[in-house]
């Protein structure tokens, strides 16, 4: 196979998970490499994500690696089949890798959860939001870029489109309602916007107030990703460098456990619609 220069978030996923398994075999990668029939650079590719296995191979390694989860193994095999090259695709090359990965997770997600305190999630931003967000990035962007990225955020909500649409729960700051990233027509805008998207039977909004007491969660923002099997989930979180993409299962484990406690914290959906409704009329 040839060998890849920008492995995407899935292919590097693929690779850790046959790292994993063979570390947690016990095997060194040129041992591992010999059962394979291959030599310890192409074992070495694989597990990096320069390179593709095929289905065969890769149900080989995880008998030498005695891995017996069938539905673990089968995954992976779709992982590593996996030839989509989604919408967006046409934005290799213009926009940085993150912006295409999290579309692709999104694109093959079982359901989706956020936790936003200063943003209102980008799954639910209208354009004129999202330009205002970007408008403001340091250092400043072109035009074209800047439009190039809010059209990249627009097309992400094709998961609220079509007859699969996959669960989605946002649960969302007031300080996120309230701060004013654009004008006040566009905020009103926003918050209807939130109201419309909270009426879909595949979403739920849900609403932190100020006024709540005993909540220390407000650096718990994430999105969480859910994939085919639990321990191939994905946490998602944005930095000053960056997104970044989280995967170990411990840390995984740890970020459903502060997602339920987010979730029980915040209103129900109703009285979240409610206070979402009464924010844009004071507006």
């Amino acid at each position: 196979m040839t060998t890849r220069r920008e492995p995407t978030a899935r292919q590097l996923r693929l690779a850790v998970e046959l790292r994993r398994l063979r570390e947690a075999a016990g095997l060194s990668g040129r041992r591992a490499a010999s059962l394979l029939g291959v030599n310890p650079v192409q074992l070495s590719h694989i597990e990096s994500g320069l390179t593709g296995v095929s289905e065969e191979r890769l149900r080989r390694l995880a008998s030498h690696y005695v891995c017996v989860h069938t539905e673990f193994i089968d995954a992976l095999v779709a992982l590593a089949v996996d030839r989509t090259r989604g919408w967006w695709e046409e934005y290799r090359g213009a926009l940085p890798t993150p912006f295409l990965d999290l579309a692709e997770l999104e694109h093959h997600a079982t359901f989706l959860r956020e936790v936003q305190f200063l943003y209102i999630p980008g799954l639910l931003q209208t354009s004129g939001y999202a330009r205002a967000v970007y408008a403001y990035r340091v250092p400043r962007l072109t035009e074209a870029e800047l439009e190039m990225r809010v059209r990249h955020r627009m097309q992400r909500r094709v998961i609220h489109q079509g007859a699969d649409r996959i669960p989605y729960e946002a649960v969302i700051h007031e300080a996120a309602l309230r701060i004013m990233v654009a004008d006040r027509a566009a905020s009103r805008a926003q918050l209807a916007r939130l109201v419309e998207y909270s009426e879909a039977d595949h979403v739920t909004v849900r609403v932190i107030p100020f006024d709540l007491e005993g909540f220390g969660g407000a650096t718990s923002a994430m999105t969480y990703v859910g994939g085919p099997l639990p321990r191939l989930d994905t946490v998602v979180r944005d930095g000053p460098q960056g997104a970044t993409f989280i995967d170990a299962e411990p840390q995984l484990d740890a970020y459903r456990t502060l997602f339920r406690k987010v979730e029980a914290d915040s209103l129900d959906p109703e009285r979240s619609r409610d206070f979402i409704h009464r924010l844009s009329k004071e507006l």
